[in-house]
Order: structure tokens, then C-alpha cells, then sequence
């Protein structure tokens, strides 16, 4: 049976978020208060600060018209001028083409390129490693997970992190921020279930972690922490429906 979100909207900050963003617009979010894929994108919508409308889905439900916008049914998505895209590094490159006088990303080419190298290497290592770690249930495979998240991320850090800066890659919050940011709000539930902490990686990767935390942008995006444990717990159990749990059991990733 296909997993009910609850509850089935954004609360806190998010919900109040959501509430200013109802209006009919040119440019729609299909998202899902609880992905942190979607977390990405919505940070970005609010750090360019641009107008745009805020749809819920439940991915769960396969509904045929968002199937339309995204034949894979996952959020999150964007509608513009009736076109849509999916998948959250698109949307971001999307919304700077789409919207270049508040880009956040960086304007010379071979640090664009630097940036968009961290990105995939997040998402095709950190972000896989992250729910490895969570869906582990064998105290040796929660060892395993913990050492390779924290190897993943300790890499990630080293290599695209522009050491002494306020954000990851300089005095400017930018892409990278906004990809790895979701986790590291969920990094409180890894602490309560895994042991985890963000100073496992480091002391300057653990003060990055709280600036993103306390970033208007993140705040404005996160519901309240006992949701986020309403939705994980299923994740922690290993019983979640997700395709992203479903593929983690499998040993695969999503592509």
C-alpha cells in the first residue's frame, strides 16, 4: 500500500510559506513538504525571490494530470508558461535561466563548472549514502553506513568547499548550499536514530551546517521537526514505499 504522508501539508514555517505562495502564477511548483528534494528547489524559489504558485502532491498517488507534468509522478516539478521540467539540479539550472537577474549561481564559467561537478557528487554520493545509512537495520550495517556518510561528505567538503568561507564556495550562498542543505536539515533525526553528528565530518563543515540552518531561506522551507520524524520513522524501520526507499533495498539508485 502506497505511504500516506502525515500530514498531508507543510506545517510551521513552511505552512506559513505556503500561505503566501496559493495564488494562481505563470510559474507553478508541484512539490512535497517533506522531500528534500523539493527542499532544494524551494530554497532557491525563495533566495531569488521571485513569485511563483505553491502546489502540494502526494507523489503516492500517481494522479494521471500530474503524470502529465512528470511521467515518473515525483516531485519536485515546475510548470512555466504551461511547459514543464522535473528533477531538482534542472530545475534549479532552470530558474537561473528562466529568472537571470536574481541567479544564485555563479556567473564565471570555470567555477559554474566547479559548482555542477559538487552538485552531481552529492547527489550521486552523499545522497545515496544518506539513506543507505538510514534504511540499514544490523548494528554492523549502521557502522558501515555511518562510516561511509561521513567519508562521503567529509570528501565533499574537502574538495568543493572553499575553506575559511561563510558558504561552500566563497561569501555567497549559492548551489551547492542549496543541494546539500535539505540534508543537513534532516541531520537531527540521523543524531536521534544513528548516532550521527555533523561534527563527525568536522568542525568547519558542523559550523557550515548550523549556518544553513539558520539561513531565512532554509527556515522558511522547513516544516516542524516532528513531522520530519512522522515521515523518516518508516525510512529508519526500512519499511518506507518511496521509490528512493525502494531502490536503496534493491542496492540501486534512482537515475
Amino acid at each position: 500500500m502506497p505511504d500516506k504522508i502525515d500530514p498531508p501539508h507543510a506545517t510551521g514555517a513552511a505552512e506559513q510559506t505556503v500561505q503566501k505562495h496559493l495564488s494562481p502564477h505563470d510559474l507553478v511548483f508541484h512539490a512535497g513538504w517533506f522531500c528534500p528534494f523539493v527542499q532544494r528547489v524551494w530554497i532557491a524559489l525563495e533566495e531569488k525571490g521571485i513569485p511563483y504558485e505553491y502546489r502540494e502532491v502526494n507523489p503516492y498517488k500517481k494522479e494521471p494530470h500530474f503524470l502529465k507534468i512528470n511521467p515518473k509522478g515525483l516531485v519536485p516539478a515546475l510548470e512555466h508558461d504551461n511547459k514543464a521540467l522535473y528533477e531538482s539540479l534542472v530545475l534549479l539550472e532552470y530558474l537561473d535561466d528562466a529568472f537571470p537577474d536574481s541567479a544564485i549561481r555563479p556567473s564565471d564559467p570555470h567555477e559554474l563548472g566547479l559548482v555542477r561537478l559538487a552538485c552531481q557528487q552529492i547527489s550521486n554520493v552523499v545522497v545515496p549514502a544518506f539513506y543507505r545509512y538510514v534504511q540499514a537495520q544490523e548494528t554492523d550495517k549502521q557502522k558501515e553506513g555511518h562510516e561511509a556518510f561521513v567519508k562521503a561528505l567529509r570528501d565533499v567538503h574537502e574538495q568543493w568547499f572553499v575553506k575559511g568561507g561563510e558558504w561552500a564556495r566563497g561569501d555567497k550562498f549559492g548551489w551547492v548550499d542549496c543541494v546539500l542543505g535539505p540534508w543537513v536539515a534532516r541531520f537531527t533525526l540521523l543524531e536521534k536514530h544513528r548516532g550521527f553528528k555533523a561534527e563527525d565530518v568536522g568542525p568547519e563543515f558542523s559550523a557550515w551546517c548550523d549556518r544553513v540552518l539558520e539561513r531565512p531561506s532554509v527556515k522558511a522551507t522547513s516544516s516542524l521537526p516532528e513531522n520530519y520524524e512522522n515521515v523518516y520513522r518508516r525510512y529508519f524501520e526500512n519499511t518506507a514505499e518511496s521509490e528512493v526507499a525502494k531502490a536503496t533495498r534493491k542496492g540501486e539508485w534512482l537515475k
